[in-house]
């Protein structure tokens, strides 16, 4: 065996795919909260792609500060709640954004949790349809999609937790 160098440092290893994920997960974050834009968000993710240092991968999102946690207590969510929330992601199947939205309008008066998921439920069926119009019916292909999305979505909200649907436009708080 040859000497060994102990000279490098932590920054000088070369980094793995499962270290790239969670970079790439928090520019995917910042892009959505509207933290980058969509020439830097391009940029940055092929800088994480191409990072062959641990260094090199450090530096993509140095200057991104994770946001502030929520340090709100959390909300006591009733059986009913989450029951409610789960139908709001699983009614869209049949009712597009109509069933989620008229969903939040009622019980979204009552329950933060249930508006939350009502709303998350009507931007992700608006964006859905949204491009299915835009590409003149090929974006139906996505409905087959929207299933396993929205079946996700409605497990997260029956457990209790918050769901958010990726790349989708919020045009409803």
């Amino acid at each position: 065996m040859g000497d060994m160098d102990s000279s490098h440092t932590v920054g000088d290893l070369r980094v793995s795919d499962a270290e790239r994920e969670p970079v790439i997960q928090r520019l995917q974050e910042a892009y959505a909260d509207g933290r980058v834009d969509h020439e830097e968000f391009e940029m940055r993710m092929h800088l994480a792609m191409t990072a062959k240092t641990r260094s090199d991968l450090a530096v993509v999102c140095r200057d991104l500060v994770p946001p502030e946690p929520d340090r709100r207590p959390a909300e006591a969510v009733s059986g009913e709640d989450r029951m409610l929330a789960a139908v709001a992601h699983g009614i869209g199947y049949v009712t597009l954004f109509v069933g989620p939205l008229v969903l939040m309008l009622l019980s979204g008066r009552r329950s933060e949790y249930v508006r939350r998921h009502a709303a998350e439920a009507v931007n992700f069926q608006l964006t859905v349809l949204v491009v299915t119009i835009v590409t003149f019916g090929l974006g139906g292909i996505l409905y087959a999609v929207t299933w396993i999305a929205a079946g996700i979505a409605a497990l997260m909200a029956l457990s209790g937790q918050d769901f958010r649907y990726p790349w989708i436009l919020r045009l409803v708080k």
